[in-house]
């Protein structure tokens, strides 16, 4: 029998494509408005999100047959923020410096609506292992533009990625001319970000017409 049925594989599949948490549920875009100006952090981020949201599903789903309905909210917030405290004293043990970068950002993932909504859309009413793939699947889709997002913003607002120099050195003017790379500094503000979601959600709409809002 196959590990994944075409029904289980779309759970990791939609979510990359046509039923994007950022891009067609517009869920998460906080995280991609403020981490992403480097694209170390959108990594680091997305890897975060990932465990999360796939451990946490499990847990839920694990628990749903015995989690009273009143407080189920205050029991999915004490799952994710259990496993996001794992996560910052891993952050906090091997990469120091990026966990004071991210520091506010990783307890921010308690609130982040994608895992709250995988959790009561999903995990309350399905098995372990088809919770685990639904959240993979979307903490995949969600990295996916994050890192897409940050790749373009450190490229063109820094002339690095991960840190190294990438479009050579800053521009130097001799006279009349100019060389190197001049640094585009609005790519390392906020808006950016949005501006470069926007575009991905234009290329997704453009490619797909179904995703096409009816007016």
């Amino acid at each position: 029998m196959a590990l994944l049925t075409k029904k289980d594989a779309k759970l990791i599949s939609d979510p990359l494509a046509d039923n994007n948490p950022i891009t067609i549920q517009v869920l998460g875009i906080c995280s991609a408005l403020a981490i992403t100006a480097e694209l170390k952090a959108s990594i680091v981020m997305s890897v975060a999100v990932i465990f999360v949201l796939g451990v946490g599903n499990v847990v839920i789903s694990l628990m749903r047959n015995i989690i009273p309905s009143k407080i189920r909210i205050i029991v999915q917030l004490i799952v994710v923020a259990t496993l996001v405290i794992v996560v910052d004293q891993v952050l906090k043990a091997f990469a120091y410096e990026l966990s004071k970068t991210l520091s506010v950002f990783i307890g921010l993932i308690i609130t982040n609506c994608i895992i709250m909504g995988r959790f009561e859309a999903f995990a309350l009413g399905n098995g372990p292992w088809r919770s685990f793939l639904d959240g993979i699947g979307n903490a995949l889709g969600y990295g996916v533009i994050l890192i897409i997002v940050g790749f373009f913003r450190e490229l063109l607002g820094s002339g690095t990625l991960l840190g190294y120099k990438v479009l050579g050195d800053p521009i130097a003017k001799t006279g009349l001319y100019a060389t190197g790379y001049e640094n585009n500094g609005f790519m390392i503000i906020p808006p950016a970000a949005l501006i470069v979601v926007g575009i991905i959600i234009w290329v997704q709409r453009s490619r797909n017409k179904a995703l096409i809002e009816d007016h």
